[in-house]
């Protein structure tokens, strides 16, 4: 099952960012995957699935948008350097 959401966006938006409502729309949803994925909220398998990408191709689109890969803590961080 899928859904369709709508929001209203400034046609602005499109030309200062340079981009098409289409290539806008899947940036939107890359940024909103990968904020969630930093905050622990999902796992980037489910970030794959939701973006019907392979996991291989979320790693791709952390990078683009400089998100680690790897969920840490500041106490894991803390543990392993102990």
């Amino acid at each position: 099952m899928t859904y369709k959401l709508t929001i209203d966006i400034s046609s602005q938006a499109f030309s200062i960012l340079k981009q098409n409502p289409d290539e806008f729309a899947k940036n939107l949803l890359e940024a909103a995957l990968c904020k969630w994925y930093e905050q622990g909220i999902i796992s980037q398998s489910k970030a794959a699935e939701i973006a019907n990408i392979s996991r291989y191709e979320f790693l791709e689109v952390l990078k683009k948008y400089a998100v680690s890969p790897f969920q840490y803590s500041d106490k894991d961080l803390e543990a392993e350097l102990k």
